[in-house]
């Protein structure tokens, strides 16, 4: 089975669990409406990938961990689209939650999804206790404070920003979720694979970074130039566009040499060349070069 559409069968099924009636129905609409269509899928493409090069010995596992940690990163979207944090009106091409369905709702609707991530995770529990815990310790460590997605976000509202610290947080902690969560669901340690999800997850940041420079509202499916008009850090300020996309390619590089030694090594190291290509803007530089 294609990888999209077994990670698209898990998050289905369980967005379909928790809009069971006599769920309001309005809630119940735009938690669907946040999660479909997706986008790119990167994080539970990168965690499925991962298990699989690890044997993959407990699909269901896998599959729990793989909609969990995507369900958290769209909730993320849309509590990041809202008016006292980005404002956006759009997300992935079409009105971002809180235009669609009220600010009251988009708050709820990201509260939903964070609660139904570790209620999937426990879930899982009836087909591997062990596994289950040590995925609900990742994806909480990853998702809170100090060191996620959370403490990412804060450290926008803080006079002085680590840059590092920033990034690993506001983007790198669901992609170092996704390596360490996809070996653990195999059954493998998570430690090996952190270094694999941080440099992973800091290439997304600055590709990032990278795009809201070079790219419009139309192409992105969100608002432009939102780095700029927050004054956030972002690794354009500091090393130029041309900097940037030569920092890009370093850390690709580095990601790939950090593959732990698994049966699905040189698959893995496909998968982040596939990545590379897919990050690297082509669009020409403008005047911040």
């Amino acid at each position: 089975m294609e990888l999209k559409t077994r990670i698209n069968g898990a998050i289905a099924q369980n967005i379909a669990d928790a809009r069971a009636e006599p769920a309001p129905a309005q809630l119940a609409a735009a938690l669907d409406y946040a999660c479909f269509p997706g986008g790119a899928r990167v994080r539970p493409t990168i965690l499925m990938s991962v298990a699989l090069a690890c044997g993959d010995d407990a699909p269901r596992v896998t599959d729990a961990a793989a909609s969990a940690l995507e369900i958290i990163h769209c909730a993320s979207l849309v509590h990041d689209d809202l008016p006292c944090f980005d404002d956006a009106d759009f997300r992935r091409g079409k009105p971002s939650v809180h235009r669609a369905f009220s600010e009251p709702l988009a708050v709820l609707t990201g509260d939903s999804l964070i609660i139904l991530a570790f209620e999937i995770l426990t879930r899982a529990a009836g087909h591997d206790p062990q596994r289950a815990l040590d995925l609900l310790g990742i994806l909480a460590k990853r998702t809170g404070m100090p060191n996620g997605i959370c403490a990412g976000q804060g450290w926008e509202s803080e006079e002085s920003i680590d840059l590092g610290a920033y990034h690993r947080s506001k983007t790198g902690a669901l992609f170092i979720a996704a390596t360490q969560m996809g070996a653990v669901a195999a059954g493998h340690e998570a430690e090996p694979w952190y270094e694999l999800g941080a440099r992973i997850g800091e290439a997304y940041q600055v590709a990032d970074d990278l795009r809201d420079v070079l790219y419009d509202e139309k192409v992105l499916g969100k608002p432009a130039g939102q780095d700029d008009l927050h004054g956030r850090p972002s690794a354009v300020d500091q090393f130029g566009v041309q900097g940037a996309i030569q920092r890009l390619n370093d850390i690709l590089s580095g990601a790939i040499a950090s593959i732990p030694s698994c049966p699905g090594e040189a698959m893995l190291a496909k998968l982040v060349r596939k990545q590379a290509e897919a990050l690297t803007p082509v669009a020409p530089a403008v005047a911040k070069a």
